[in-house]
This record gives C-alpha cells, sequence and structure tokens, in this order.
C-alpha cells in the first residue's frame, strides 16, 4: 500500500489543521490499523495516535490528548488527524503509518509494528 500524506503548513499556536493521509494500493485498506507519528527536529521519532481498522479503538500520545483526533474513513482510504490547540512544541513532521501487526495499546506506539509509511508533511507552529 501507497501513503500519501497532506495537510501540514504554518499555523499560529492556538490553530488547528487537519491532515489527510491517502491510501492507494491493491491491498484493503479496511486490514490496517493506522497510525500517526512525527518528528521534531533533533528530535526521534515518535508515536503520535493510532485507530484500529474500524475506528473502535483508538490510542493518542498523552501529551496530545484532548487536542487531537484521529479518525477514517475506509470507503475513502484515508485516515485524518484533526489538530487543535496547537502549540510550538506540537512542530514537526508528521508522518502516517499502516500496521497488519498484532495490535495493541503498547504495539500501536512501535514504529517496527507498521508495515508502510508515507513521505511525512511538515507541521510548523509559530507561538
Amino acid at each position: 500500500v501507497q501513503l500519501q500524506a497532506s495537510g501540514g503548513g504554518l499555523v499560529q499556536a492556538g490553530g488547528s489543521l487537519r491532515l489527510s493521509c491517502a491510501a492507494s494500493g491493491r491491498r484493503t485498506f479496511g486490514n490496517y490499523a493506522m497510525g500517526w507519528f512525527r518528528q521534531a527536529p533533533g528530535k526521534e521519532r515518535e508515536f503520535v495516535t493510532a485507530v484500529s481498522w474500524n475506528e473502535g479503538t483508538t490510542y493518542y500520545l498523552g501529551s496530545v490528548k484532548g487536542r487531537f483526533t484521529i479518525s477514517r474513513d475506509n470507503a475513502k482510504t484515508t485516515v485524518y488527524l484533526q489538530m487543535n490547540s496547537l502549540k510550538p512544541e506540537d512542530t514537526a513532521v508528521y508522518y502516517c503509518a499502516a500496521s497488519t501487526a498484532p495490535w495493541g495499546p503498547y504495539t500501536s506506539r512501535r514504529e517496527d509494528k507498521y508495515d508502510y509509511w508515507g513521505q511525512g508533511t511538515l507541521v510548523t507552529v509559530s507561538s
């Protein structure tokens, strides 16, 4: 499966952005759990949020809980990340990823459990 992330940009602190990740390819999108990770300048990539194949389960990084919302539309083969109340520390390149691995609250946060990655989209939050 190929993943194409979009929607990044420059926003002031307190603002909102919605990222999209469109999937294409021969495999069925609904077979994948989907996640968003981010990598800030000079830092390692970190887990942000993930959603199960049917939106029945979601997980969030503690610092984004209540501000970010992950959702997916299997008919459109797209996963979304709605980001509200953005802070300068949210500045990073955001990556979407797809997983077919057995998935739960711990495995969903591990990069090595994701099979496919998008190219990343840059989010810059100014203070």
